[in-house]
């Protein structure tokens, strides 16, 4: 079922400034880890996400594992990472959003 459009446009980052606060925000927490959005999706809770992930080719399922374990890392070590390294990421690049 499709969600009202006012909902939406209240969601929507370029219309909500607290959207947008919001999605600023959490964008700078990924890049301090060096992770995407879509590393945050459990695929143990959510089979979708799961056959999703085994679609994907090896190397962006590889890609993934690797942000995810340097994210663990620097967590443990209560460390982020460089600044000129948190510049290149791109937090909300997605890669399964295709796969739905």
């Amino acid at each position: 079922m499709a969600a009202p459009s006012w909902i939406l446009s209240l969601l929507n980052p370029r219309k909500n400034v607290l959207a947008s606060m919001h999605m600023k925000c959490v964008s700078t927490r990924l890049r301090k880890y060096g992770l995407r959005f879509d590393d945050l999706f459990d695929p143990m809770e959510d089979m979708d996400i799961k056959e999703a992930l085994r679609r994907l080719p090896r190397e962006v399922v590889d890609a993934r594992h690797q942000r995810l374990l340097r994210a663990m890392d620097l967590s443990m070590k209560h460390q982020y990472l460089p600044d000129d390294l948190q510049a290149k990421q791109t937090p909300f690049r997605s890669y399964l959003h295709d796969m739905f």
